[in-house]
């Protein structure tokens, strides 16, 4: 097993310096080429941390506990597991996972974890409503991922849910579209709020007048198939703005059914990048994608400041997600989501 001495050989650098750069402590500490030399020797040594004598010398685990419910069935909070487990992996922590009812045994499970010595938790529910934190969690560092709390006790990471909006209807009119219908949710959640708050200022900065006559909120199965059947009738729309990828298939079943053509005589934008839907679609869906990994991830790096008492550095993310916004952002911290381009939508 290779040991800081080796690594520190390697390196032609003291053991202590080592310690500093392996343990994240080497900003303003350490010239940045050495610690990134100190870096390189220790991944071609295949140098790993002694969890147990960390534990012993920091007085933590390296255990964080990622709680949530119905986690195998929701793919946006898997993949934010991903990104959480890649982000405790970096800085040499690992993960235990709680999937839950949100029932009695939530609170059995977590004690669970509490027993184990858990550092602190990611906490994620499937839901745009306003929740309370379950009170086994709030004694502990703690970060929210995509949930909305009644108080801003706790860091939280979501999607820039208005960006949303504005950036499907901004697309939409950037293409030609001349009445943009918004399909949206019949639940009043706080996403269905703020995606509409988003379309309509899109059609502000446009100077175009919002006609609540193209919105239309619908729930699942025949009724909803018959409200926006009843709007391409009524309204003659030339592009819809879906609340999320399931809502396009109204529109796409509509639109076969009057002999229209998606992406030729119709545009469609929908929310979440849902591969069974986008991949499915003739044509294939134009969506916005939820950044669940990156959420993930972020949370993660926030969650291991908290618990360190420090700042990660300047660059705590891969470049690859370089449009987080940084570990200390404002709560709630807002995450850019990306338009994916197919081809639903109609070219100039």
């Amino acid at each position: 097993m290779m040991t800081m001495k080796d690594v520190a050989e390697k390196a032609g650098v003291s053991i202590s310096t080592v310690s500093l750069v392996l343990n994240n402590h080497d900003a303003g500490r350490v010239k940045p080429q050495i610690a990134a030399k100190v870096r390189q020797m220790a991944e071609e040594l295949g140098y790993k941390p002694n969890p147990m004598a960390r534990s012993l010398r920091t007085s933590r685990t390296g255990i964080l506990g990622f709680v949530s419910e119905q986690i195998q069935g929701i793919p946006y909070t898997s993949k934010a597991l991903q990104g959480a487990q890649d982000a405790t992996s970096r800085y040499g922590y690992i993960i235990l996972l709680v999937d839950t009812d949100g029932s009695a045994r939530q609170v059995e499970q977590t004690s669970t974890l509490q027993r184990y010595g858990v550092d602190g938790f990611l906490y994620s529910k499937p839901s745009s409503q306003v929740t309370e934190v379950p009170e086994e969690l709030v004694h502990s560092p703690l970060v929210l991922i995509s949930t909305n709390t009644v108080d801003n006790r706790f860091p939280i990471v979501e999607p820039n849910e208005f960006a949303i909006g504005y950036d499907a209807t901004k697309r939409l009119i950037d293409s030609g579209a001349k009445k943009i219908a918004y399909i949206g949710n019949a639940k009043p959640t706080i996403t269905q709020a703020t995606r509409l708050e988003g379309y309509r200022r899109a059609f502000k900065e446009a100077g175009r007048t919002f006609d609540d006559r193209l919105v239309v909120n619908v729930g699942n199965n025949d009724p909803a198939l018959e409200m926006v059947s009843r709007l391409f009738d009524e309204q003659h729309p030339d592009a819809f703005f879906c609340y999320d990828d399931s809502r396009t298939w109204y529109v796409y079943e509509c639109a076969a059914r009057r002999g229209l053509t998606i992406g030729k005589d119709l545009s469609v934008i929908g929310v979440g990048n849902l591969d069974f839907i986008v991949d499915t679609f003739t044509p294939k869906l134009t969506t916005i994608a939820i950044p669940e990994y990156e959420m993930g991830y972020w949370a993660a790096c926030k969650l291991i400041s908290l618990i360190e008492k420090r700042s990660l550095g300047p660059h705590p993310f891969p470049d690859e997600l370089s449009n987080l916004p940084a570990i200390d952002a404002a709560s709630p911290a807002k995450v850019h989501c990306r338009l994916i381009e197919n081809e639903s939508v109609i070219s100039k």
